[in-house]
């Protein structure tokens, strides 16, 4: 039975809320069962919506007027703060994180959104007077078209992310949500139509179960611009397709963190860190700690305090406060990584199985318990792989050159994280690693105000900070030849 007190996902055209052209059901993770519908679009209600856009790029204001793009972001940002309690509640049952998780990317998203409203107003060009009677000055201009392929792991902050600096570079929207977040897509939606500084067409919203209405954004003529979060795989695919028509290109993609712990790294703070960071979003998400790395000195302790720790995990519904994991986002994704690490169990050491909390077969729910496998071999699947899932290797090093080298071994550079006592290491060992974000004894912070994207197959461009505007943005070179004076 669907649950009638949850308004039907619909998609957000055109400064309207749009219905059809088919309906598909949303299941929660946590049990299978029916949670409510969502209008599903196709290449027709993607064509509509890159039409509106197009309109609002050439007809509204939206590209000039600096003021209404700072004002439009503020009232998302304050729409979101009035229904924050819902987008909680119902991320927890449709997406399966637990309640403090939904709650840390609803509260990522809301001053991500106030950041690039007031980053419209302050941005801008440079002037200068090259020599007498020559006058230079570049101005900043929107991309175009700006087309947004969101995930459904975090599906509100990565959406922000993206059309966040899209809106505030002053370039009309067209976003794709995923099919596994229907409702709360509906919801954003829901908040989009009721910002009245939202010029019809300037942001446009679909859900999309299948793979039709998302390729028509990388193929369009009228889309300039892609932003992509997901897979590596899928990232080369956009990639190209985007080329025949050099479209700029935003792509975050895999990872495969790794997390390099020293022989004077505090564990009692280490301990609690890493288990969040296998199991935080039930390990579905790029800055994963999926590789933990032991010098020798501790490895014997942190391998004893990390199983211990991850087979204490409370796995249960999200929406329940007592659970400490919540489900996988569907049963398929939950078998996935069950085999994955089966088949690990082959040429390596399995610390802590974990797996399937109901392994039948006519089982619903999504349930899987973390594990901890360990590898001394960086070539092997397990440790090469994006798991993306509740699932870390546990691999051993000498020395800080032996470390480096290893944390290197993958085709992944999103992030990584350094635990020693020593002030010293983490600059010399976080030059060295080839990652776009090295933290120090902590992991997963990230800031509004300072770039954040990967190296090597882990993504193109950056998002965050100053530089995930000018991701949407052209620059044009004025310049001005004074008349002689007679």
């Amino acid at each position: 039975m669907a649950d009638n007190r949850l308004s039907p996902g619909r998609h957000f055209i055109d400064g309207h809320l749009v219905d059809g052209p088919a309906t598909t059901l949303s299941f929660a993770p946590a049990s299978g069962t029916v949670l409510g519908h969502f209008a599903d679009a196709d290449e027709t209600i993607a064509q509509t919506a890159i039409d509106a856009a197009c309109r609002a790029f050439t007809e509204s204001d939206w590209t000039r007027d600096r003021e209404l793009r700072s004002r439009a972001l503020f009232q998302l940002a304050d729409e979101m703060t009035t229904r924050r309690a819902e987008l909680i509640d119902l991320l927890a049952r449709e997406n399966g994180k637990i309640l403090a998780e939904a709650a840390f990317e609803i509260d990522l998203a809301i001053p991500k959104l106030r950041y690039y409203g007031a980053l419209a107003l302050v941005e801008g060009g440079r002037a200068a007077e090259v020599k007498p009677g020559l006058y230079s000055m570049t101005l900043t201009e929107p991309a175009g078209i700006a087309g947004v392929i969101a995930p459904w792991n975090s599906p509100i902050v990565l959406s922000v992310r993206s059309f966040a600096p899209a809106l505030a570079a002053g370039c009309p929207v067209v976003m794709k949500l995923p099919g596994q977040t229907g409702l709360v897509n509906g919801l954003l939606n829901e908040i989009f139509a009721a910002t009245p500084a939202l010029p019809p067409g300037v942001m446009n919203s679909f859900t999309e179960s299948g793979n039709a209405a998302a390729p028509l954004l990388v193929s369009s003529p009228h889309v300039e611009v892609i932003s992509y979060t997901g897979s590596t795989q899928v990232g080369r695919m956009i990639m190209a397709q985007a080329a025949a028509q050099l479209k700029t290109l935003s792509l975050e993609l895999g990872g495969k963190s790794p997390m390099l712990v020293f022989d004077d790294a505090d564990l009692d703070a280490v301990v609690p860190a890493l288990t969040k960071a296998v199991t935080t979003f039930t390990g579905q998400f790029c800055m994963t700690g999926s590789r933990i790395l032991a010098q020798h000195g501790i490895a014997d302790e942190l391998r004893e305090r990390m199983a211990k720790s991850l087979s204490a995990v409370r796995v249960g519904p999200g929406e329940d406060p007592a659970s400490d994991m919540g489900p996988m986002i569907d049963r398929p994704n939950a078998e996935r990584v069950d085999r994955m690490v089966a088949e690990a169990a082959r040429y390596a050491s399995v610390i802590e199985r974990g797996g399937l909390v109901n392994p039948h077969s006519d089982a619903l729910d999504a349930y899987y318990r973390p594990s901890l496998v360990e590898v001394d071999d960086t070539t092997a699947p397990i440790v090469q792989q994006e798991v993306f899932g509740p699932v870390a290797t546990f691999e051993l090093f000498d020395n800080e050159r032996t470390a480096v080298t290893m944390a290197n071994a993958t085709e992944y550079g999103l992030a990584a994280s350094i635990w020693t006592r020593d002030v010293d290491r983490p600059l010399r060992v976080g030059r060295e690693l080839q990652a776009g974000t090295v933290w120090t004894n902590t992991w997963a912070i990230v800031h509004d105000q300072f770039e954040e994207g990967g190296f090597k197959q882990s993504g193109v461009g950056r998002l965050n900070g100053l530089r995930a505007l000018e991701e949407f943005q052209e620059i044009k070179h004025l310049v001005h030849a004074a008349p002689r004076s007679a």
